[in-house]
Order: structure tokens, then C-alpha cells, then sequence
């Protein structure tokens, strides 16, 4: 049974069937059980409904976005989307991003270099502006809360933040460019 019934409505019970007993999500009134939530029915010994599983969620615009870099450009850095306003996608999901130059920062923007914001690997935190084309959705970073949250540097450490466009890696000490994300609460 896939039906989803809606609070109220009666089970779907075979005709000259026993009436089963109510169980979760259900209620008897008279000689029916009937839905008491959204959902789905579940029958046996026992009626019960369940309600279905949430969707994943899917990007908007103005939704906060969490991706992994997988591919650079001289006009764009493209993304792997995995988390959307908070929630992790599942991994049959796979959404793509592009932030392009132009929405790497707010300002200077015709002197950005895709390649000193972003390496391959690194998870960046994104805003969508648009669902862009078919294939990707438009990404910003030009907010200071927005950019790099996570890079590994060459040495294979995990970099810090030493500015708003470097960080640091702690084993050789070496700076690297990024388009870094201001820490929350900061």
C-alpha cells in the first residue's frame, strides 16, 4: 500500500476482512480506523500509519551551502554541494555549483584570481543566488561569513586561517591565497 492518506480518512482494509486492531497513527471511530497523521498505512494484525520519510533538501536561492571544490577554471571554481542550510544531502543526491569570479567578492572583483581563492579538494560555504543553468546552481561567497572553511595544504595538514585571503599551514609554516570564511561568532 502506497497511498498516503490524509488525518481523518478511513484505512483501506479488505472487504470481509477482520478489522485489525488501531495502532500508531490510527484511531477507531465506529466499525472504522481511520489516519489520525499524513502518511502512509501500514496493515497486518495491527493498522498503524507512518509518516513518509522528509525529502532531501534541495538548494535555493538564498539557501547556505556547504561543497567541496572539484574543479578550477581562470572564470570559475565548480562544486560538489553536500550540505544544504544544515542538512547533509544524501549521496545519490548530486547537485553542482559554480562560483563564478565575479561572485568570489564583493569588491575588486575584476582583479580576482579563481586559482589564489580556491584549490581543488578545499570546502568552501556558499549562498545560491540562482539555479543558474541545467546542469549548476550560481554560488556567492562575497560575504565576510562566506569561503574556504577547510583547505589541506600541500604537506597534507590542515591550514588555518590567517587572514580574510590566506592561511597557514601548520607543519612548514607556508602561506597559501584563499578566499577564507570569517569564523562565527567572531
Amino acid at each position: 500500500m502506497s497511498d498516503i492518506l490524509l488525518p481523518g480518512q478511513p484505512l483501506p482494509l479488505p472487504p470481509r476482512a477482520p478489522l485489525p486492531l488501531p495502532g500508531p497513527g490510527t484511531y477507531k471511530r465506529g466499525a472504522t480506523l481511520r489516519s489520525s497523521l499524513l502518511g502512509l498505512p501500514t496493515i497486518s494484525s495491527t493498522a498503524s500509519v507512518r509518516a513518509p520519510a522528509s525529502p532531501p533538501p534541495v538548494p535555493q536561492q538564498g539557501s547556505i551551502v556547504l561543497g567541496k571544490i572539484t574543479h578550477l577554471s581562470p572564470t570559475a571554481a565548480t562544486l560538489a554541494i553536500l550540505v544544504v542550510d544544515g542538512l547533509s544531502l544524501p549521496a545519490t543526491d548530486e547537485f553542482v555549483g559554480v562560483i563564478r569570479s565575479q561572485d568570489v567578492r564583493s569588491t575588486e572583483k575584476d582583479r580576482i584570481r579563481i586559482g589564489e581563492c580556491f584549490r581543488g579538494g578545499d570546502v568552501v560555504r556558499a549562498q545560491v543566488l540562482s539555479l543558474g543553468d541545467a546542469r549548476s546552481y550560481y554560488l556567492s561567497t562575497a560575504r565576510n561569513e562566506l569561503g574556504v572553511v577547510f583547505a589541506t595544504s600541500e604537506a597534507g595538514a590542515t591550514m588555518q586561517p590567517v587572514s580574510w585571503q590566506e592561511m597557514r599551514c601548520p607543519r612548514t609554516g607556508q602561506l597559501e591565497k584563499r578566499k577564507c570564511a570569517k569564523p562565527e561568532g567572531i
